[in-house]
This record gives C-alpha cells, structure tokens and sequence, in this order.
C-alpha cells in the first residue's frame, strides 16, 4: 500500500547478483558469539494484569476481534476528510472516516501514510490522533486506539517537513555510534509521540549480506551482525526512552532476498546456522533490551521451516523460535496482509486466522477489513480457534497500550506538538549526525575537499528519484543549493536514472563552463547509461565528484573514478551533509557498513566492511 515514489525507493537496480557464499563468508562470522537463545521480554504484571483482565472479561467476542486489527484509512480527519478520501474508504473499506472505522469494526491500531493523506502538517496529524481517539473512546467498552506508523528515516518516512528527519539505518551503520543511533531513536520518538504516534515500525533489524536485495538495502543498519544488533538495541532504546514502541522486523530476517515481499514470495536459503549467526542477532539484541513489538516477514526460510509457509503463518517459526526459544512475550504484528509474498498460498480470509494460530498478536492493514475480521471471528464461533487463543494476543496488546500510557493519557495537544517537533535543537542535531554518517569511498589525486577558490563553478548532475517523503527534492537541486550557500556558484542538471545520448552531450557540453562537476548516482548496474554519462564528463578533464544517493554499491560500476562519496540516501539532511563535506567544511567520518564487491568478479571484495577515507 504505496504510492509510486515510495515503489520506487524500495527498487535496487543493481544488476548481477552478488555471490551469497561470499558476502555470507564475509560478514557472518562477526555474529557468532551472539548464539540462538534469549531473555524474555520485561511485561508488566500483577495488579497491571488484572486491571487488563477486567476489561477484556467485558469484551464481546465483536470487539476483540477488531481489537487484533491494525488498519489504513483515508483522510486528514477523523470525521471530515475530503472527498476523495471518503470515495476511496467506501471503494477499500466500506466505510466513509476513520470514526466510521472504529465503530464498525472496533479496530485496536490504526496505520498513518503519507500517500492516505493522513500526515500533512503536524497540527493535523495531531488532530487526526486526537479524533481517532474520541471516537474510540465514546463507544460501548471503547478502548484507546494504537496509531501506528512506518517512520524508519532516510528512504521510508510518512511524516515530512517541517518533522526532523534523520539519517537512515544504513547512514547510522556507517556511522557506527550507537549513541547517535539512540538519539536518532529519541528525538524521532519523541516527535511522533507528541504527533499521538504510539507505534513505529522501526527499526529495521535485517541484516543486508545481499547488494541485490530490492526491498532491504540502505533501510537495514549494514551487513556485519553483530554491528547492526548493538545499533538496533540502541535505537530501540531511543525510541522507547520517548514511549514510543519501536518494532524490530522484519523476523526472522529478509536481509537476504533478491525477490521484494510486496510483489513476490522470497525463499531464504540460509541453513538454521547461518540463520543464528547472520539472521537471528539483531532481533536476539531486541529481545534482551525489551523490544515492544516485533514485526514479522512474508518470507520462506526453509531451514526453520519446510512447509512451504510464510514466516507470518508459521507456528514453528514465530511460536517454535521466537516464542519459545529467544523468549520473547511482547506483541507481534504482521507485516502489511496486502502484500504477495504472504497471498501467495492462502486466500484473504484463510491469512489472518493462520496468521494467529502462528502466533501473531496484530494483524497489520489486510487488503479487506471486512473478509478479514468476519474470518476470525468465524474461526472462532466453529473452534477452529478459542476465546482464550484471542484474549492472549489482547492482554499483550493491552500490556503495551498500558506501558505506552494510552490508557490514562490518550490525548495530544497543539503545545505539546510545538515543544517537540521539527524544533531546532532537533534539526541541529541531525544535522551534526549527518556529518558523521558521509563516507568518502575514493579519493585519486585529493581532488576532494573542491576549493572555493579554484573550484568555483559547479555543476551538479545525475539521477533525481522521486524524493523521499516529505524532504525538498530533487537531489540536484538539493545539492547544487547546499554548495551555493557554501560559497561555490552551483548550477543543477537533472539528467536522470537512465539518461539519454542527447542528454549525456547536454550535461557534457555544460561541463565545459564549469570548473568541477558533482554527479549523483542512483543504483548502478553494468548496463546503466548513468556509467556513460560518469565516464564522458570525465574526459571532459574536469574534476569529477561521485556520490551514490543511495546504495554505496555504485562505485564499483566506475572504476575510473577520481572522487567517490556515499550518502545512504537522498533526503536533504544527507545531501546537505555531503556538500559540506565536498566544500571540505567537515571531514568524512563514515565507514562502510557492508562490504562493496567487484562488478566484474562478485566473489571478490573491492572495498571491505570499515573502509572510508578523509582529509
């Protein structure tokens, strides 16, 4: 459920795909000490328990049905959104608002996007929470509602400016300071709290050994294990330090697939060790610092489990393991029921039911909330499953709306949205992690840091994806604006992810007037034009400046490249980063979270883990 920039944030267009053997070899062995078994979640129990006990025991079976449910709805307003948000409620979920939502179904979370319009301004979004709520809490037996949202920073984000977003998990990885990853955690935390934003699905606790990987990559912290657990355990410190419930996912790991979950169904061959050492570390990390909720994946893992099943309808796996053997009892939440990889085997009214006998507690955004939820509450009136099989997954979801403090302090305000969100401490802040994340990759001749002196014309060019959600767009501009403001005359050049012949004379012909040209880089594969366009303007003579906006990959398609710098992503807080660090106003701190290999023998290592120059 995305709208087209965001398909196209979470598409690789690497091309030949990588040895597994030797990106495994690479990184699993940093992860063995951190071997399968766990501590069990910290709940709150006695008296706590029994207060949630009394309000489930006054249930009907209706209503904690709907409880299970996380679902999508159009609008800006609980009970007065536009009209083409009421048209798309009635044609997807037979309702007209949010409000309508709750008291149909009597829903337990709710999950905001950007493209539902649900996150225009933060007055609004606190407004919509604050509705969600009353209408909620005026029912029969009504119960705060859980908001959720997927606002992981760098690529994936669905609340925008004037919000402070942060560097992503990869960027974070390059960084490598769980500090700034536990106040990356904080400040999002506490902004999405004071926006009435109880749940984030964050942070991303796969670990990425694939470069093909066409739904992971940058959104992951690196591919070293035990790297990513200690940055994974401190983010979701971070955000549970605001009272928000991080969720780790998406177990029990899609780090190394190069089939997208939201299209296909990937198969992990990894072997059950593989899985303990590669897979199993960061949500192991999770556990032991009592992570919230966790999110499952729509993937098959053989080797935990040969029936052919999902991870998000297997028992073996979310009861066998993650129940049983890591120890965990806090709550577990599908990823989004509308994505193929888990409608592959099973129609939409068999998903949810198998779904909970796996072990799942919330059932994230099903294509249909009306063949879903009439499902569950069939399989229970025939006993296939029990009343008390729902009132588990309820007291653990209650458990957290309690820690959350949503049953005594569901509502936000507009002060309080003030204090918190897009403040300047904040921005400054990401601002000064940003700095540390900027991994300079080659660096022939020093031709980096460009001196204002001699450098003074610049021209930026390259790929201008669709900006992530919510930051300024486009990356040129982004870029050319940035040294401009550092005292260089920049000039943008949007040419594109696959730029044309006569595009490639355009950018080569204004490389003549400039005196250093910057040239941004969207997931390169050996059949990319961008290659074409990199080794014209280097003919030109002029100094060339690389910077992958998104995978750090890129730089082994070029070889001959003079200066090659990583940004993780193409938001403004990392393209801005990285002009500072062109201008030589900061140095370059960032290491390589995964290890690059070489384009023309994959089984090779071109730049390992930890590289990353300065000046």
């Amino acid at each position: 459920m995305r709208d087209q920039a965001e398909q196209n944030a979470e598409q690789n267009g690497a091309g030949t795909r990588p040895s597994r053997r030797a990106l495994l070899a690479a990184t699993a062995g940093t992860g063995a000490a951190l071997a399968l078994g766990g501590e069990a979640h910290p709940s709150d129990r006695g008296d706590s328990d029994a207060r949630l006990g009394r309000i489930i025991a006054r249930m009907t079976l209706e209503e904690k049905v709907g409880q299970l449910f996380v679902m999508r709805v159009y609008g800006h307003s609980a009970t007065a959104p536009d009209q083409a948000d009421i048209d798309a409620n009635l044609a997807e979920i037979g309702v007209r608002t949010a409000a309508e939502l709750v008291a149909r179904y009597r829903v337990g979370g709710i999950i905001y996007f950007s493209w539902a319009h649900n996150t225009r301004d933060p007055h609004q979004i606190a407004d919509l929470s604050n509705g969600i709520q009353r209408a909620s809490l005026a029912l029969p037996r009504g119960l705060p509602v859980l908001i959720s949202t997927d606002q992981e920073h760098g690529i994936v984000a669905r609340v925008g400016r004037p919000a402070t977003l942060l560097p992503g998990a990869m960027a974070l990885g390059a960084n490598g300071s769980r500090t700034d990853a536990l106040t990356a955690g904080r400040i999002g935390g506490a902004e999405l709290r004071a926006l009435g934003i109880r749940q984030d699905y964050a942070p991303v606790a796969d670990v990425n050994v694939n470069p093909a990987n066409p739904v992971i990559g940058v959104r992951s912290f690196g591919a070293d294990p035990k790297a990513v657990a200690g940055l994974v355990a401190a983010q979701v410190r971070g955000y549970q330090r605001a009272s928000v419930a991080a969720t780790a996912k998406h177990f029990p790991g899609h780090g190394d697939t190069a089939v997208d979950s939201h299209y296909g169904f990937p198969v992990i061959e990894h072997t059950r060790e593989q899985w303990s050492t590669v897979d199993a570390p960061p949500f192991r990390a999770a556990i032991r610092v009592g992570i919230d909720s966790i999110m499952t994946a729509h993937i098959m893992v053989p080797a935990l489990d040969d029936s052919g099943d999902p991870a998000t309808l297997s028992h073996p796996i979310l009861t066998g393991i993650l129940r049983e053997q890591l120890g965990y009892d806090g709550v577990v939440v599908t990823d989004s029921l509308g994505m193929q990889g888990v409608r592959e085997k099973y129609g939409d009214d068999r998903v949810p039911v198998l779904a909970l006998k796996a072990g799942v507690d919330q059932l994230l955004n099903p294509p249909s909330i009306d063949i879903a939820w009439n499902a569950v509450l069939t399989a229970v009136r025939q006993g296939e499953l029990t009343e008390a099989r729902l009132d588990t997954s309820l007291l653990r979801i209650l458990r957290l709306k309690n820690r959350l403090g949503l049953l005594d302090r569901p509502y936000v305000t507009h002060a309080g949205v003030d204090r918190a969100v897009g403040v300047r401490g904040h921005l400054l802040a990401a601002d000064r992690i940003a700095e540390r994340t900027t991994t300079l990759l080659v660096n022939e001749g020093k031709v980096l840091p460009l001196s204002r002196v001699t450098h003074k014309r610049v021209l930026v060019v390259g790929a201008d994806p669709a900006s992530p959600s919510g930051t300024t767009g486009p990356p040129t501009t982004v870029l050319a604006n940035a040294l401009t403001e550092l005292g260089f005359t920049a000039t943008a050049l949007s040419t594109g992810t696959a730029p044309s012949a006569a595009v490639i004379a355009r950018a080569v012909a204004a490389a003549g007037e400039a005196d250093a040209v910057v040239v941004g880089t969207y997931n390169l594969s050996g059949a990319s034009s961008q290659r074409t366009l990199v080794t014209q303007l280097l003919a030109t003579g002029r100094p060339v400046v690389c910077v992958a906006v998104r995978n750090p990959y890129d730089v082994a398609q070029l070889p001959a490249v003079q200066a090659y710098l990583a940004t993780y992503s193409w938001t403004d807080v990392e393209l801005r980063a990285a002009a500072r660090v062109i201008a030589g106003q900061v140095r370059p701190r960032g290491r390589l979270p995964v290890p690059v290999l070489r384009a023309d023998d994959p089984t090779l290592v071109l730049y390992p883990i930890g590289h990353g120059l300065s000046y």
